[in-house]
């Protein structure tokens, strides 16, 4: 079984397939696995700058703060229970979808537990840079390999596509949410979330441009339209 989601870049349609098929097969393995990996290791550099995290960065944060767990097993809990949503809204996850949920969590804590807590802003205003700049070259890198989006952004295509709004406002309304909730959970919400959010989309763009991997086209089948609005699809 194969899916694609089709996204425009700069004019150019890229195709983000699920399935093991196709040309370049290695490298797109290991651009998934580096670029999921290296989103997990920019997430930990935004916990230990202290400045602000991620929108889904900060539920995982306030949910680990009210359980008890690390972040990292916060962060694949909540993956798998968004995937769990994905039945009813009919989307099929690929390979990177999958993977997504165990690898981010996974090499967050590793990060965590060999980064320790940094102190004044001369060491955290760098990490928080550092984490913001490496998750736009993982989602570059996870995305373009094009096995299939991650969770939550098959949650937002999916809940695009039934109820007809707009992937703009769909996502905008989702990570509201998330961030709302995180924070009266107890998630970190400051400047560095503002600037993530400011500037993930273009860097993501930048970086799916670079790691882009030439594949054909015919064959495809669409389930999320090809639009500039689909044209970032984040972790």
């Amino acid at each position: 079984m194969s899916q694609s989601t089709t996204t425009t870049l700069g004019g150019r349609t890229l195709s983000i397939a699920s399935g093991l098929h196709g040309r370049h097969l290695t490298r797109r393995l290991v651009q998934l696995y580096v670029g999921l990996t290296l989103y997990g290791v920019s997430s930990a550099l935004l916990v230990r700058s202290g400045l602000g995290l991620e929108p889904w960065g900060v539920l995982h944060q306030g949910l680990a703060e009210k359980t008890g767990l690390t972040i990292g097993v916060v962060s694949i809990i909540v993956g798998a229970v968004v995937l769990l949503l994905w039945i009813p809204i009919r989307q099929r996850p690929g390979l990177g979808t999958v993977s997504n949920v165990f690898a981010i969590g996974l090499a967050m804590d590793g990060t965590l537990a060999l980064v320790p807590d940094v102190h004044g802003l001369a060491g955290r205003i760098p990490l928080l840079v550092a984490g913001i700049a490496l998750n736009g070259v993982a989602t570059g890198l996870y995305i373009a390999a094009r096995f299939g989006p991650g969770p939550r952004d098959g949650l937002m295509t999916g809940l695009h596509r039934l109820t007809g709004r707009s992937i703009r406002l769909v996502r905008t309304a989702i990570e509201v949410a998330v961030v709302a909730t995180g924070f009266l959970l107890g998630g970190s919400v400051g400047v560095g979330t503002v600037l993530y959010a400011l500037a993930i989309g273009p860097l993501a763009q930048f970086f799916l441009r670079w790691f882009a991997v030439p594949e054909p086209e015919s064959g495809s089948t669409a389930v999320a339209p090809a639009t500039p609005e689909g044209a970032i699809l984040r972790r």
